[in-house]
């Protein structure tokens, strides 16, 4: 079992592991002109079989449905999605990609994959496997648990 320093020592490399990366992964969207919530958003309805509505997207991103209405807004201000009706109930609103959000998103791709590099560069192929697992299992364990 850890003692309260080496947790309290984990949790602030964790922390500071979590910042790099915000500020990598804003380098790397600002050449794209996306926000990382907008990014997200985008990645997110590439998870959806059909487009999704915008509450199932603010139930995915576990945010408030505002915050959603707000980043269509500008998502689709950009061209990168655009709303469109259900064709089976007119009062309800999906949220599409468009082909200019579908480049986005390679376009993010490749910010992404660029952003890993930088930080996971230090690291051997195996020292990677390691985190990957170790990783998964704090992702995996905190889904467990209730909040």
């Amino acid at each position: 079992m850890s003692t309260p320093d080496v947790d309290g020592m984990l949790a602030e490399q964790l922390l500071r592991l979590t910042r790099r990366l915000h500020r990598i992964q804003k380098q790397q969207l600002e050449p794209i002109g996306i926000t990382p919530a907008q990014a997200r958003l985008l990645r997110a309805l590439t998870l959806y079989d059909t487009p999704p509505r915008m509450t199932d997207l603010a139930t995915r991103l576990e945010v408030v449905p505002r915050a959603v209405t707000t980043l269509v807004d500008s998502l689709e201000a950009s061209g990168w999605v655009r709303r469109a009706p259900d064709p089976t109930n007119r009062r309800v609103i999906r949220i599409e990609l468009t082909d200019t959000g579908r480049a986005t998103l390679r376009a993010l791709r490749g910010a992404r994959r660029s952003a890993a590099e930088d930080v996971l560069a230090p690291l051997t192929a195996e020292q990677r496997e390691v985190l990957g697992g170790l990783l998964s299992t704090l992702v995996d364990g905190a889904a467990e648990r209730p909040c």
